[in-house]
């Protein structure tokens, strides 16, 4: 028989070995994969640099290729008045802001404020008194809508033009460098129809570029409502909280995700919105006029039909601008690059600016489902403080809240629009410029930026300009 074993007796305490050591901070100064093409499959490498937001997704098959052709040609139609013998395209106004989507998303780009002395061309002005509509949006100013229009056909006299005055700020960073802003203010003039209400809101916006907005359709809304956090809990002084909409087509209020204050719940409200609002032109989805009860010729003036966009053109037009490519970067190993990406976490920009997520599925597109794209945005409002607050409510956005605009393309800017003007109203002239207007929840990452070295500007920028 096998001889038992001895006991063992109880098992020798192991030592203390202390609380775990927390894991080591994340490097932001390395190249990380995916970030060359910021669209995922629907990355292209521009042929052309002025036309760098003009093309199709490469992922389209060729039937659906000729879609995205046949929205274009939408897009870029200039609309006639009615009545008019292209009745394909006869409708315009009577009162609107351009004559087709292009004329202020030129070559799909940013549009620019007025310079001193001139009329606004690619801004425009929202109007609106306090109080919300029966859906908690805001209410129109009651003689000329929620929409300054500075054009008009003939016969129907335009409402007025925005103009800037332009004063130079004067600053300096920690290191005694110094640097000027240029503040705005915002000038109505030729006001056709008498004076505005004396409570008037106003808001000057300029034209945002279109590329890779079917992606940002795409992430799921459970992306965007975890990155809330409306009551700051975490207490790193971000609270960012999603905008609720009216959607006519659900007829109910959801998330909102496109306009800069996350006004528009969708591209195809977002479309058929500007049609209206910027063109005059009336669809299945917004179907009547904007003519106030006081502009009485414009409530006479013949329609270019019932709805003027037909049901094919808005389809088509919503297909072009959800599959515009989205180009790849360059330079993403540059050290230079990598040395401002360290920088632009560091100081807190990647807060709001979120570099990165995937999309889920949006019915009707399989080539922007299931991307990882690095769209640098959380797709939620912050208080941004008083120097850039508009005093204007838009739904659940208050006065001082706006959407955190997307950064992909931003150093692409110059060669498609002509100009680097950023912001809502366009009045930083860099991306640097738009840092220091930063305030509110941005105040701690603007002052972090204040305090860089030269040095460290000089990477920012180049970090930036590689988006």
């Amino acid at each position: 028989m096998e001889e038992p074993k001895p006991d063992a007796g109880p098992a020798e305490p192991t030592p203390d070995a202390g609380p775990e050591e927390p894991p080591p901070p994340p490097r932001h100064d390395v190249v990380e994969a995916g970030e060359e093409r910021p669209g995922g499959d629907t990355s292209l490498t521009p042929s052309s640099a002025s036309t760098a937001f003009k093309r199709p997704a490469p992922n389209l098959t060729l039937e659906r290729r000729a879609e995205f052709f046949t929205g274009e040609a939408v897009f870029e139609a200039d609309w006639l008045p009615a009545p008019n013998t292209t009745a394909d395209r006869d409708g315009l106004g009577p009162l609107f802001h351009s004559i087709s989507c292009l004329a202020c998303h030129v070559r799909n780009g940013r549009g620019r404020p007025p310079e001193e002395g001139e009329i606004a061309n690619t801004l425009l002005v929202r109007l609106s008194v306090p109080g919300a509509d029966a859906h908690g949006g805001p209410l129109p100013e009651p003689t000329y809508g929620d929409q300054l229009q500075p054009r008009g056909i003939t016969s129907v006299p335009a409402e007025g033009q925005a103009r800037m005055h332009w004063t130079e700020v004067a600053g300096t960073f920690a290191d005694g460098t110094p640097y000027s802003l240029a503040a705005p203010e915002l000038l109505l003039t030729d006001l056709a129809y008498g004076p505005l209400s004396p409570d008037t809101r106003t808001s000057a916006r300029v034209a945002q570029p279109l590329i890779g907005l079917g992606l940002l359709a795409a992430v799921p809304e459970a992306t965007w409502l975890e990155w809330a956090d409306p009551d700051d809990t975490n207490g790193d002084g971000i609270s960012g909280r999603p905008n609720r909409v009216w959607s006519r087509r659900e007829g109910r209020a959801v998330l909102g995700r496109f306009g800069w204050k996350a006004n528009q719940p969708d591209l195809e409200h977002q479309n058929a919105a500007a049609l209206l609002g910027d063109l005059g032109l009336t669809s299945a989805l917004f179907p009547d006029e904007t003519c106030t009860e006081t502009q009485t010729a414009c409530l006479a003036a013949p329609k270019g039909g019932t709805p003027e966009v037909s049901e094919r053109q808005t389809r088509a037009l919503d297909f072009y601008t959800h599959l515009l490519a989205v180009p790849t970067r360059e330079r993403v190993d540059a050290p230079e690059v990598l040395a401002g990406k360290a920088v632009f976490h560091r100081v807190g920009c990647a807060s709001c600016h979120r570099p990165s997520l995937t999309t889920g599925t949006l019915e009707g597109y399989p080539e922007l489902s299931g991307q990882r794209i690095w769209p640098y945005t959380d797709g939620l409002l912050h208080d941004l403080g008083d120097a850039l607050a508009d005093g204007r409510e838009d739904f659940l956005a208050t006065g001082r809240e706006w959407r955190t605009p997307p950064l992909w393309s931003l150093g692409r800017t110059r060669l498609v629009s002509g100009h680097t003007r950023l912001l809502h109203d366009g009045r930083a002239r860099s991306p640097l410029e738009a840092i220091l207007w930063h305030g509110g929840e941005a105040e701690a990452a603007r002052e972090a930026v204040r305090n860089l070295t030269q040095s460290e500007r000089d990477a920012l920028r180049a970090f930036l300009d590689s988006l």
